[in-house]
């Protein structure tokens, strides 16, 4: 039940991207179409999980045991850094489209905070290693519902007429104000 109720919250009450704010760089720059959206939320999703497990092993077996928890930080991105890589290697041999679709938005995974988050979030909260693991699917996959949603929102709005001074980011801000105060909605579920 306790790994439900973490699911749901991180999924809909305490979303990653529309109630915490991490994570908005490749939300607005990645949301234009629900194919590359799908593509970058997979990615994340793989890249968040993995670090998340890495980070905490590092943490509780290295940085704990040592005393050097002052290195927290620069371990952490240097993680993440080489989990990105590996990431793009893998989907530059086994899905160029993709590869292509994502272009300058995969190694902003390495400097995505929301990521970088997630494994913070999980050594402050002081979770064991399978709490961790499901916070950080249940966190991917709030983050990759709403870059879909989203995508999928602004594919529509490609196709209607939206007046010149709104075209573009003032659409899509808004639109994901409206998106965030949509989520809000689930706040009282947990």
């Amino acid at each position: 039940m306790e790994y439900l109720l973490i699911f749901i919250a991180a999924v809909f009450v305490n979303n990653i991207v529309l109630a915490q704010f991490l994570g908005i760089c490749p939300f607005l720059g990645v949301s234009k179409k629900v194919e590359t959206a799908l593509g970058m939320s997979s990615a994340v999703a793989f890249v968040m999980t993995l670090s998340t497990i890495v980070t905490y092993l590092i943490q509780k077996y290295v940085l704990d045991v040592f005393g050097l928890g002052y290195l927290q930080t620069i371990c952490f991105i240097l993680i993440i850094a080489v989990l990105v890589q590996m990431v793009e290697t893998i989907l530059k041999k086994a899905s160029p489209a993709l590869y292509q679709a994502l272009g300058v938005f995969l190694p902003l995974i390495t400097t995505n905070c929301a990521i970088f988050g997630v494994v913070l979030m999980v050594i402050m909260k002081e979770y064991d290693l399978l709490t961790s693991v499901v916070f950080a699917i249940s966190s991917a996959a709030g983050f990759g519902l709403a870059l879909i949603i989203f995508a999928g929102i602004r594919e529509q709005l490609s196709l209607t007429h939206v007046p010149k001074a709104m075209q573009g980011a003032p659409i899509a801000l808004i639109t994901a104000g409206i998106l965030a105060m949509a989520f809000m909605g689930f706040s009282g579920i947990v």
